[in-house]
């Protein structure tokens, strides 16, 4: 894979993209806090997977700011139809992922600006309003937290790892899921489930946890992680061990030695085909 630009152009008011994508992240933080954990609407998507009108309040915002600032720039979002690119990036939203969590009350969401050009993300933001956290990473510039660098953990073995992980809306997928977790269960030293897959992958990015696994992502889901892991010195697979684009759905997410004995471990398990 070809390194993707480490820089970008300015927008049509002279910002850094880095600058509009901070705005932005805090701008949807900011209008998921104000609504947290008040009522919400919410709508069913599918049997488990949900909307509310903060989400989509947010991702408003979030897109009517990133258009005004870049209007040649395309648009990848959650909940809007996406936007073709004039210039070759395009922008990746999620305002509010772990929306089950939000609605529920359960403080562990985040929101996430990303911009990609091509299948390339070239800068990530995973924003946590509630802890005020700033996940952000530029290409070829490394990954911070709060502007202090990271980097993943550096737990070499399976057998000694703390493994986080969703289960996604894929009903026959998740049940592979299940069935690998209890084959693996016996050499693990933990599993958490997380609620946000954005937030596991930035967790995974600063070390706090040691590997982060999913089969069934959106590119906005891990537009951000990808990039985060990356620059914080660790890697990102699909299922079969090759290298995770943006439009992977399936991903292995931590330093290079872990994640081959995540594959070794799993080896032969109906979850890396499926």
């Amino acid at each position: 894979m070809t390194q993707p630009p480490t820089g970008t152009p300015l927008s049509r008011t002279g910002r850094t993209a880095l600058d509009v994508a901070q705005e932005a992240a805090g701008l949807a933080g900011q209008i998921i806090l104000d609504r947290f954990p008040t009522t919400k609407d919410i709508r069913f998507k599918g049997r488990a997977d949900i909307v509310t009108d903060v989400d989509l309040a947010a991702e408003k915002a979030v897109l009517e700011l990133l258009r005004d600032e870049f209007p040649n720039f395309g648009v990848l979002a959650e909940e809007s139809a996406p936007i073709e690119s004039g210039s070759g990036y395009t922008w990746v939203v999620d305002p509010l992922d772990g929306t089950r969590n939000y609605a529920m009350g359960v403080p562990h969401f985040c929101t996430v600006v990303a911009l990609a050009q091509g299948r390339d993300i070239v800068l990530g933001i995973t924003y946590d309003p509630m802890r005020e956290e700033s996940f952000v990473a530029e290409a070829g510039k490394g990954a911070r937290l709060n502007g202090n660098p990271i980097s993943v953990s550096v737990t070499q073995e399976v057998l000694r790892a703390s493994l986080c992980f969703d289960m996604g809306y894929v009903d026959e997928k998740a049940g592979l899921a299940l069935d690998m977790l209890r084959d693996i269960w016996p050499n693990v030293q933990s599993l958490r489930l997380m609620g946000s897959a954005a937030l596991g992958i930035a967790y995974a990015a600063a070390g706090r946890v040691d590997l982060y696994f999913h089969h069934a992502l959106s590119p906005w889901d891990i537009a951000s992680g990808l990039l985060l892991v990356r620059e914080a010195g660790g890697v990102v697979v699909d299922r079969q061990g090759e290298t995770a684009d943006l439009r992977t759905p399936s991903i292995i997410a931590a330093n290079s030695t872990l994640v081959g004995d995540f594959l070794k471990t799993t080896q032969g398990l109906p979850w890396r085909q499926g």
